[in-house]
């Protein structure tokens, strides 16, 4: 037995991570019920990464900023604008997509006790109020906008605190960190228990009236991942861009579309960008910013479904009002996280844009909800992956223009 648990500790996180995916979807298949027990595995991992981020996020933030030092220079800049970018044309692709295969829907699903924003202001008020929360709150909520906001405060309240009070803050964040590794040692289980659950319970046969949809809702997504953001990796560091892009998506991406969580996932790209060397006063920062406000699965989703809206009604549209809805889905992509049900609810801010009337738009919602399953799941994974790799590829170009090589481990 000690051999055997030997030999499995010394297998990559990735490949474990594969072997508790099979044994996952095998259970589902052949003994859904006599193994449903297994589902509390996916619930427990996902439970304590929602759990240990928020207090490792406002550690890690704290202490970078209170010992920062003026003059050191940091890649924040470069990075917001990345994110920024990257969320745009996101749902410019989206556009276009929507344009060159022009989906309709069959309306009629209700959607009940959801009450979405009623416009940008909105939207952008419940973001902003969020900064202002009690920080007690944003911790238990994992408010991370409010978490961001106190520990930068903080942070910087205590540049001018003695040494042993930094180094204490300091050894907290380590110790998190340390919490974190233990945790994400779990994730073979965690995966097996979480496809178990949603193959077991959704199926996937569910989806089969819904194929064209998904399939320019992915598409979108995999276009994304695999050539925009490729696209951008070299232009900014001048060398292959997928070995970086493939390992985020592998080591972050993975993780986020079984997770479908990128507040669960924040631990997950920490980890990423400490085996990436990057600079950890940087990341602790962008990384949770990310999860927040870089969201181009979330501008593509907006974007496609009220589409979807728009051709299913005859709604004529120009280019014009096209470009408007791709800056309206990456601005109200970018507050999804200060809103109640995320993507899918801003879904009606978009189709007003259209005078489509809100009754219609929330059905528009109930067929989100149906197909949520895998647009949920493939949105996560690009937007949590995109976080760590924006972060990487803003100090791989400063490291290009030092001189210094730009090494990818394999592992």
């Amino acid at each position: 037995m000690t051999n055997l648990l030997n030999q499995w500790n010394q297998m990559s996180l990735v490949k474990r991570i594969i072997i508790g995916l099979i044994v996952g979807i095998i259970l589902a298949i052949t003994a859904p019920e006599v193994a449903q027990p297994i589902s509390i595995f996916g619930s427990l991992f996902v439970g304590a990464l929602k759990s240990v981020a928020p207090i490792l996020v406002f550690f890690l933030v704290m202490a970078a900023i209170s010992q920062h030092k003026s003059g050191q220079k940091t890649n924040m800049k470069s990075i917001i604008v990345l994110y920024l970018f990257g969320t745009f044309v996101a749902g410019l692709v989206a556009v276009v997509a929507s344009f060159m295969f022009p989906v309709t829907l069959t309306l009629g699903a209700g959607v009940e006790n959801v009450s979405p924003p009623g416009g940008v202001s909105e939207v952008l008020k419940a973001l902003l109020m969020n900064i202002v929360s009690n920080p007690v709150t944003a911790l238990s909520n994992a408010n991370y906008i409010g978490i961001l906001a106190w520990a930068l405060l903080l942070g910087l309240a205590l540049k001018n605190a003695p040494d042993t009070t930094k180094t204490m803050i300091s050894n907290f964040a380590d110790a998190l960190a340390q919490v974190v590794r233990w945790v994400i040692n779990f994730a073979p289980l965690g995966i097996m228990g979480l496809v178990f659950d949603a193959i077991a319970t959704n199926g996937i046969g569910s989806l089969g009236n819904y194929a064209q949809l998904l399939a320019v809702l992915v598409g979108c997504m995999f276009f994304m991942a695999l050539v925009v953001n490729p696209l951008i990796t070299f232009v900014a560091i001048r060398q292959n861009p997928y070995p970086l892009v493939l390992k985020c998506l592998k080591d972050s991406g993975v993780t986020a579309f079984f997770t479908r969580s990128s507040a669960a996932n924040i631990p997950v790209n920490m980890n990423l960008c400490e085996e990436l060397n990057l600079d950890k006063d940087t990341y602790s920062v962008s990384i949770p910013l990310g999860a927040t406000i870089n969201m181009a699965g979330a501008a593509i989703t907006i974007s496609v479904l009220t589409l979807a809206a728009v051709n299913t009604l005859g709604i004529k549209v120009d280019m014009g009002t096209a470009l408007i809805l791709s800056i309206l889905s990456a601005v109200s992509a970018c507050g999804a996280s200060g809103v109640a049900g995320g993507s899918l609810l801003l879904i009606p801010l978009a189709c007003s844009l259209f005078g489509i009337p809100n009754d219609v738009a929330m059905q528009v919602v109930g067929v989100g909800f149906v197909i949520g399953v895998i647009q949920d799941s493939c949105e996560t994974a690009l937007n949590s992956s995109t976080d760590a790799l924006f972060t990487a590829v803003a100090e791989f170009a400063q490291w290009r223009k030092a001189g210094k090589a730009i090494v990818i481990p394999k592992k």
